[in-house]
């Protein structure tokens, strides 16, 4: 999987026309590459030749951790559209020899133009001169920063369509959003800094995919270390051979493919184990960077050397850059960096955003097809899409904004075109700036021992494992308390289009006498807030910033921190929400504490990109998703139609129980076979009552529930709610709160996100949801906002009923509410029921506590075998007849009077001052009065039979077993 996630190759699909046949030919191309020329590597090479030749050639290199075989599907789209394809392995990987150099230019850009040798030999290929191919360029991400290499070197590079790749993997890797009194940067040759924030975690993929063993599935082999001589097994040469030292079959073949066999012969292993198949440069670079968080001047003048910025202003072939919105790894200031200093040097530029990245999805057909069309028309070959020439061969700028549906291939999206590319920064012509004010005060901001726990922003890689996830990933960022500084607008009245970077001027200080505090290292991230409260983080993108020089005094110190580049529609009634943190999961932070202090600079507030431009296309809908969509709607209407001829008189009201919380009548259900769950039950429950619904195992109070819900239809009988009679979706069912048989939470959202979502589902307006009333009854404090997952049965329970408390119904039911909870949080139970009816509502609880019913509920009912058995208030149903408890002075002459009296039987003497009778009919005032005539001091006179014992007489002693 992490091959999948690094290696940045777009996977191209044909149409499902008839595709011109292709045939291809493998070939092991050998090249004598190194500084001095005298390092030997094979690459391993597959050709894709079109139905008609010769043709323009396209150079096709592929992402990093992949091989020629990752970009098969794309090469034959390419070469059904009529071009020559070369794909090729990449020294180290697949099947080539050679070490990883990370493009560098005496290593992979010249073995790339060992390959352009190559195609100018073959036939099938256009030539503009000896040894000059017609060449394009293309690849995505390490592939695509190879196509601008090999342009800024070679002139005989044509056109190129990078995509997805940098411009300096110095800042890529070590971004820096701002330093003292200064805004973002990306410095000029010569001019860099270590003191970028290392990308920990998206570098850490990188190194594993090319550290991998050898052998047999693994990448290739790797040549001697460089600057070592070796011995090739063939005389030196500085041309390619097109003989390997096994000969490759020149007869077209199928995908043979590079994932298997051993490496050619020529290979030599060595070098660093921990490094697996980079150079030991790059590898003593890694380590540095990865041990330290830091990179030296050496490491850094490394990766500016192996990066397309060190060639940037050489380039003349006209450029095609698609860069991705949803790109944590190689961001839109990658290839802004990229067309500002290609434009400066005088070459032309086109610059595309898409909805995409390394993050989420590759590019679709139609921007397959302008990147074939920027190829064609450059190289001599016709296009295939509609738009005029000038669209597609000038210099502009596109962007993309995605839509809410998505076809089966990619998302539905907006294009927007501006004539020109306004670049990311402050002073772009082309970029218009939107103020919105922040609020906020200065907000102090730990880091935590270690840097640990750590705040999320994003996940590398999440994005590309299903269609939805990148979405999904926007929403997964998370916020360490005591680590965060919040600072929030008001919510904007009309949509802004945000299109690039936008900027704040804060303030960072440390607290006076703190050691070590001269330097902090923060995150700042810009999220979309919803009205309902809920965040998305755009492109889960965050700008790193390492601010230097803090004074020992806590003075402040400000910078302008430019934000990562987004495109993001933000509704109207919608916030943004600026938050800066002192840890990121993706980046290394220092393990020392720390405390700082956020505050806000002037009153400039957040300034916001808009580029003005007009919508060129619109994706809509496949005719065939039109057609699911329109016999979902029939259906949906033929439901509709049936649901309401079967509803029974919907508008059926009794106007004199339109006072009465619920009354059953007759209530039977009955199912096939014979069993009667609910036999004839009626009662009625009124304002202010809390009522325990009784019964055994099977009695029918689930049952009876149900059918109250509107789940289960009555065979017969009725069921009002205040007045209104209840059936399936009846629209009085929206004033009972309910959670029968129990309720279910998605486990990775917190107690709070539940509650939204479900009462989201309801369609009804928030405001009317309660949300702190519901919690406030249920009483889970600051709870609510962990993750559900983590709860004890207790607490989802008080969840559940906070859940069904949503809205404050007028009739809240509750199926065995106490299950799971201790006796601490059963009496809060009880307090929570209680309190909710003495507000003037009803509650109708089902439960096997008998003794918790008799101290909560006012009124019982009790079911046995689907029959109503008793009916009433608690202390009257306990205090009918039974045995009665006396505290006298004197017990043992109590028990002689009482023994005497008629009808009296089972006295029993409890203690000096207790007796216990069984009084049957005898009235307790005739037992009172008997007592006083002997001199019987009686002082307290009450019943002694529980709610359990009158249980236990209604339905039989075996009911409770």
């Amino acid at each position: 999987m992490v091959l999948a996630v690094v290696a940045g190759a777009v996977v191209w699909s044909s149409s499902g026309s008839a595709a011109p046949p292709v045939t291809t030919r493998d070939a092991t191309v050998d090249v004598l590459d190194g500084p001095a020329r005298d390092q030997r590597v094979q690459l391993s090479t597959r050709l894709y030749l079109p139905e008609n030749t010769p043709a323009p050639a396209v150079l096709l290199a592929h992402g990093f951790g992949g091989s020629r075989d990752t970009v098969a599907e794309q090469a034959r789209e390419l070469a059904q559209r009529g071009f020559v394809v070369l794909t090729y392995s990449a020294r180290g990987f697949g099947l080539s020899t050679g070490k990883i150099a990370l493009n560098a230019p005496d290593y992979e850009v010249y073995d790339a133009q060992k390959l352009l040798d190559y195609l100018a030999r073959q036939p099938e290929v256009i030539t503009d001169g000896p040894d000059d191919p017609r060449v394009g360029v293309t690849g995505a991400s390490y592939g695509g920063a190879l196509a601008l290499m090999l342009a800024g070197t070679d002139k005989r590079v044509d056109a190129i369509a990078p995509v997805i790749t940098y411009n300096d993997l110095s800042q890529a890797l070590l971004p820096n959003a701002a330093t003292t009194g200064q805004t973002a940067r990306t410095p000029a040759a010569g001019a860099f800094s270590g003191d970028g924030v290392f990308k920990r975690s998206w570098a850490g993929l990188l190194f594993s995919a090319g550290a991998g063993p050898r052998g047999a599935g693994a990448p290739g082999g790797g040549a001697a270390n460089p600057g070592a001589t070796q011995q090739p097994t063939q005389p030196p040469t500085d041309q390619p051979s097109d003989q390997p030292t096994q000969p490759p079959s020149e007869q077209p073949t199928g995908a043979s493919g590079d994932q298997g066999g051993q490496p050619p012969a020529g290979d030599a292993t060595g070098g660093p184990v921990s490094c697996g198949n980079f150079t030991d440069e790059i590898c003593r670079a890694y380590v540095e960077v990865a041990t330290t968080g830091r990179a030296s001047q050496q490491t850094m003048d490394l990766l500016h050397s192996v990066s397309p910025v060190s060639v940037a202003e050489h380039i003349t072939a006209p450029t095609l850059l698609v860069q991705g919105e949803q790109d944590t790894l190689f961001g839109l200031d990658q290839a802004d960096a990229t067309a500002r200093q290609i434009s400066q040097a005088g070459g032309t530029v086109k610059v595309i955003w898409y909805p995409g990245g390394h993050d989420a999805d590759s590019p679709g057909p139609d921007l397959r097809a302008t990147i074939g069309d920027w190829l064609a028309t450059h190289l001599g070959l016709p296009r295939t899409s509609t738009l005029d020439t000038a669209a597609v061969t000038t210099a502009g700028f596109e962007y993309s904004i995605q839509g809410p549906l998505r076809t089966q291939r990619a998302p539905t999206v907006r294009t927007v075109a501006a004539p020109t590319y306004p670049g990311l920064g402050t002073e772009s012509p082309g970029t218009q700036r939107q103020s919105l004010a922040l609020a906020g005060n200065p907000q102090p901001v730990l880091r935590p021992p270690g840097g640990s726990p750590t705040s999320i922003s994003a996940i590398p890689g999440l994005g590309t494992q299903t269609a939805t996830s990148s979405q999904l990933a926007n929403r997964l960022a998370l916020d360490m308390p005591g680590q965060t500084a919040q600072f929030t607008t008001e919510p904007v009245t009309e949509q802004i289009l945000v299109a690039g970077a936008p900027t704040v001027r804060l303030r960072i200080s440390s607290p006076a006498g703190q050691q070590g505090a001269d330097e902090a290292v923060l995150f700042a991230k810009l999220y979309d807030v919803a009205a309902d409260g809920s965040r998305t983080l755009p492109g889960s993108a965050v700008a790193p910033l390492r601010v230097t020089g803090l004074p020992a005094d806590g003075s402040p110190v400000e910078v302008t921190v430019t934000l990562p580049g987004i495109v993001r529609p933000v509704a109207a009634g919608h916030r943004l929400q600026l938050v800066v943190t002192t840890t990121d999961l993706a980046y290394a932070t220092p393990v020392q504490p720390a405390t700082h202090v956020v505050a806000l600079a002037g009153d400039q507030g957040l300034a916001l990109p808009v580029v003005p431009g007009r919508t060129v296309t619109a994706d809509s809908l496949p005719t065939g998703a039109l057609w699911g969509i329109g016999v979902v709607l029939a259906v949906c209407l033929v439901l509709g139609l049936v649901s309401l001829v079967r509803r029974r008189h919907p508008e059926d009201v009794a106007e004199d129980l339109t006072g009465v919380p619920l009354v059953i009548d007759g209530l039977t259900k009955s199912y096939p076979g014979g069993l009667t769950a609910v036999r004839d039950l009626s009662f009625r429950v009124e304002r202010g009552q809390v009522l325990g619904l009784l019964g055994p195992n099977g009695a029918g109070k689930t049952t009876t529930l149900r059918m109250l819900m509107g789940l289960v239809r009555p065979t017969e009988g009725s069921i009002r709610v205040f007045g209104h009679q209840v059936s399936p979706g009846a629209p009085v069912l929206s004033r009972i709160g309910s959670f029968v048989e129990g309720a279910g939470f998605l486990p990775h959202l917190s107690g709070a996100a539940n509650l939204r979502l479900y009462w989201a589902a309801t369609g009804r307006p928030e405001e009317q949801a309660h949300f702190d009333e519901a919690l406030e009854i249920a009483g889970l404090g600051s709870a609510v906002y962990r993750k559900v997952r983590t709860y004890s049965q207790g607490m989802r329970q008080r969840l559940a009923i906070a859940q069904a408390m949503l809205g404050l119904p007028d009739l809240l039911v509750l199926d065995e509410p106490a299950n799971g909870l201790d006796p601490p949080q059963i009496h809060q139970m009880r307090a929570v029921l209680r309190r909710y009816a003495a507000t003037g509502r009803t509650v109708l609880v089902s439960s096997h506590l008998l003794a918790e019913v008799e101290q909560t509920c006012s009124h019982v009912v009790v079911m046995h075998r689907g029959q109503l058995v008793a009916a009433g208030p608690v202390g009257e149903i306990v205090a009918d007849g039974g045995e009665v408890s006396f505290r006298v002075d004197d017990a043992e002459t109590a028990a002689r009077v009482l023994r005497e009296l008629p009808g009296v039987t089972k006295v029993t003497v409890a203690g000096p001052d207790q007796v216990h009778a069984e009084l049957d009919a005898v009235p307790r005032a005739t037992a009172v009065a008997s007592l006083v005539r002997a001199d019987v001091a009686v002082e307290q006179v009450s019943p002694r039979r529980r709610l359990e014992d009158v249980f236990l007489e209604l339905v039989g002693e075996g009911a409770a077993r």
